[in-house]
């Protein structure tokens, strides 16, 4: 089961002598503190979400090694091109006197990431300092979703209980155990989980979700394409005065639904300035009249 949850995060850390010591295990050369930036992520708690779904205690436990060395990106896309960061140390931090809607303690798993200071990633620090970039949402997977009425996997078998309602005055939610592996954190605009500001979405599968996954947006990506160039063939062919070049450029920064808008508007321009006519037209003339102008196309 993949899980993508979102929290809100991003706090400025001092760097110690220890934390570059760490980062000099994942660096190929030992950094000094001016070369490097560091700050602390929320990265996912045990409290119930909106999904009427949460870690336990023991998942987080579980997942805190597992997201040690693992990158920082943006909005998911897995891209090299796109990594800003990469976590160095995590633990989980227990809230004294604080329990959680299950009736356990709460408790939320703490991230710290470092950035090598370069000039690209300038503005980027400057609006995790300012309070802009604070949310992250982390993806991961795990192996059981345990429904709280009756114990059933729901990974494996729908046990009928319907999440977020009571039964016997007992709610229903499921708990996500069994920590399988840690992908990524990335950082992301809305939070939305209760207390802790997190969104969280689940996938069925694992790594054969996440590749299926992985596959339907590639097929998205190559449709958005043919699309922009579908939008840009009839713009020229509604008007001659356009400029290929502009107009490409304008489609790559338009939505699917600005794109399809488009499409459908210079269509029928193009289909008023060029109309489709039929070869053959009979109208009300003779068959002979009709016999000589079509006479290169009848055997």
């Amino acid at each position: 089961m993949r899980i993508v949850k979102e929290t809100a995060g991003g706090e400025p850390a001092q760097v110690t002598a220890q934390d570059l010591e760490l980062i000099g295990a994942l660096a190929r050369r030992p950094l000094g503190a001016e070369e490097v930036y560091t700050f602390s992520v929320r990265l996912c708690d045990n409290e119930i979400d909106r999904d009427f779904e949460r870690f336990t205690t023991r998942t987080l436990e579980e997942l805190t090694p597992m997201f040690v060395g693992k990158a920082g990106i943006f909005d998911h896309q897995w891209s090299a091109q796109g990594q800003a960061a990469r976590i160095y140390r995590t633990e989980v931090v227990r809230e004294p006197g604080e329990a959680t809607r299950a009736g356990d303690g709460y408790c939320w798993l703490k991230g710290y990431a470092y950035m090598v200071r370069t000039d690209s990633n300038r503005d980027l620090i400057a609006e995790i300092e300012g309070g802009i970039k604070k949310e992250v949402s982390v993806g991961c997977s795990v192996e059981h979703a345990v429904c709280s009425v009756c114990g059933c996997d729901r990974t494996q078998n729908d046990c009928g209980h319907e999440k977020g309602r009571e039964y016997g005055g007992q709610l229903c939610w499921a708990d996500l155990e069994g920590a399988r592996d840690a992908y990524e954190f990335s950082f992301v605009a809305v939070p939305a989980q209760p207390a802790a500001g997190v969104v969280k979405s689940a996938g069925w599968g694992g790594r054969r979700e996440l590749e299926r996954l992985e596959e339907e947006a590639a097929l998205g990506r190559k449709y958005l394409e043919e699309l922009r160039g579908e939008v840009v063939r009839l713009a020229l062919l509604a008007d001659r005065e356009l400029d290929a070049r502009a107009m490409k450029s304008l489609t790559n920064k338009l939505t699917h639904g600005e794109l399809e808008e488009l499409k459908s508007s210079y269509a029928r321009r193009a289909g008023e300035r060029l109309p489709v006519r039929t070869q053959l037209v009979y109208e009300n003339r003779s068959a002979a009249a009709v016999q000589e102008e079509n006479g290169a196309f009848l055997g």
